[in-house]
């Protein structure tokens, strides 16, 4: 069994190789790094389908893009995004939730698959943004436990600001190790890595 995973930076080989291990240790993780990827995106290269459509096509089993960035134009090539399903339990809440991400050129990706998930299930809600960019450059520079402790610290103020959340979004992969300094929230903190394999793993053995 062979998963093919979509990355744009290295950390996120380590996430999921973590997950596989405890999940489903005899599948096969293939994962396909290509950093400048995102920043092509965010530029619209018009060249960039092309190639990840090449990748995309000679993949022998699923394909998860874990770059949310990426996600629209690796679905239309036949990926699964990696945060969809994490979208879907959003939308199974019932009730406000809380969008947070670091990349800019997250938001649009990440608000649009939320609407579509809100949608499929009938159940429209009020969707609270939570733009964190200014903490970008502590993933970029290797400052892993900071930009954790930072995401956690500027979440926890921000539901505390609004007590009606439901849930809060970790609309990033990167953003995943927040989580376990949230665990005392009160209310659900979401992450696509775990959910998004899950669904993976269920699409290879289907």
């Amino acid at each position: 069994m062979t998963i093919t995973l979509l990355h744009t930076t290295e950390a996120h080989r380590a996430i999921f190789d973590a997950l596989r291990d405890g999940i489903a240790p005899d599948t096969q993780l293939r994962h396909v790094l290509r950093p400048a990827w995102l920043m092509r995106a965010q530029k619209a290269d018009p060249t960039l389908e092309a190639d990840l459509a090449a990748v995309i096509g000679r993949a022998t089993g699923p394909v998860i893009c874990t770059c949310t960035t990426l996600g629209p134009m690796a679905e239309a090539l036949g990926a699964m995004r990696v945060d969809w399903p994490m979208m879907q339990q959003a939308a199974a809440l019932g009730g406000p939730v809380m969008l947070a991400w670091c990349v800019d050129s997250t938001a649009d990706p990440s608000v649009a698959l939320l609407d579509r998930a809100l949608s499929a299930t009938g159940t429209p809600q009020k969707v609270l943004p939570l733009p964190l960019p200014q903490y970008w450059p502590l993933f970029e520079a290797g400052e892993a436990d900071a930009f954790r402790a930072v995401i956690a610290g500027e979440i926890r103020q921000a539901v505390t600001a609004h007590p009606e959340v439901r849930g809060v979004i970790l609309a990033q992969v990167s953003m995943a190790g927040a989580e376990a300094r949230l665990n005392d929230l009160g209310v659900p903190v979401l992450t696509s890595p775990e959910a998004g394999l899950r669904a993976g793993l269920a699409l290879e053995a289907s």
